[in-house]
């Protein structure tokens, strides 16, 4: 035990560093569950879609959803959902997958919706890119 003390003591910033690592990783892994959402893959998304009548919401720019999109999904862009929340009242006992571009702007998304009794929202993990990567198909309006 005195070794440990030892080492803490002769590295303070190698052992801050471990913990700061340490911390991100334990809030990568269960952060999601924590905010009350889950992470959805492209596969599970697909899975959700067809089996559970899944409604996805894109979050991106209108000139980003314009560029290409999941097929049948629900353009709001996130700086309106806020005050367009209504919209989507109708489905809020129906899995809603939220996508942008890399999963970042979704995850902010998530959290509100989850705040305004939404039952089962999932954040699209690593947005449409990984969509696109896993050679789903987008479609262009």
């Amino acid at each position: 035990m005195n070794e440990y003390i030892e080492f803490t003591n002769n590295h303070p910033m190698l052992v801050g560093s471990f913990f700061a690592i340490l911390t991100l990783l334990v809030f990568n892994l269960f952060g999601s569950r924590m905010r009350g959402y889950n992470v959805a893959s492209p596969a599970d998304a697909t899975t959700l879609i067809n089996r559970n009548d899944a409604i996805v919401l894109d979050v991106r720019t209108d000139k980003e959803f314009n560029d290409g999109h999941i097929v049948n999904s629900i353009h709001i862009p996130q700086s309106s959902v806020s005050s367009r929340i209504n919209e989507l009242e109708k489905y809020k006992h129906k899995p809603i997958i939220v996508s942008c571009r890399t999963g970042s702007r979704s995850g902010q998304v998530c959290s509100l919706l989850k705040k305004q009794g939404f039952d089962h929202i999932y954040n699209l993990a690593g947005g449409v890119m990984a969509w696109q990567s896993a050679n789903f198909p987008l479609t262009k309006s």
